[in-house]
């Protein structure tokens, strides 16, 4: 398909995110405690949706919050994979990651995959208390939500 005299599409489906909401709650060490805060703060909202998180992070929002959280495994221990792939599979429809910026991850490049999995599958991310405010408070949080899909297998040229 040729995009000489026009611009290229910009996505090439949509997905449907319902008003309830998929959520993925993740958390490096050193910001467990600031998560479970936002999470308590927060806790009348999030009981609106389906939650899941990585192995402690879940566990630890369960029994200090109350909220229902499904775990996967810790994140260096695949649950960062597991996140990702059920954001491939279309399942997880946002996330709340908050990562520590100034430590150095055993498991950094699942961290990287991760974030980058969710930028293919162009779904919400709030990776500090600031944007994961922002995202709850939206009014698109608890309405139906069409979300553009990109297909990067189609990959366009430079002279279209």
């Amino acid at each position: 398909m040729s995009y000489k005299n026009s611009d290229p599409p910009i996505a090439h489906h949509s997905k449907k995110m319902k008003a309830r909401k998929n959520v993925a709650l993740v958390a490096h060490d050193h910001r467990k405690a600031d998560l479970i805060d936002w999470c308590e703060f927060n806790s009348g909202s999030l009981q609106k949706h389906k939650l899941y998180g990585t192995g402690t992070t879940a566990k630890l929002i369960a029994e200090k919050v109350g909220l229902d959280v499904h775990a996967f495994k810790s994140g260096p221990l695949g649950g960062d994979l597991q996140i990702g792939s059920s954001i491939a599979d279309e399942n997880i429809d946002m996330m709340i990651f908050f990562w520590d910026p100034l430590q150095t991850q055993p498991h950094d490049v699942d961290v990287k995959a991760l974030l980058r999995i969710a930028v293919v599958y162009n779904i919400p991310v709030a990776c500090n208390r600031s944007s994961a405010d922002f995202m709850i408070s939206s009014g698109l949080m608890d309405e139906e939500y069409d979300r553009f899909l990109v297909d990067y297998s189609k990959r366009f040229t430079k002279d279209f």
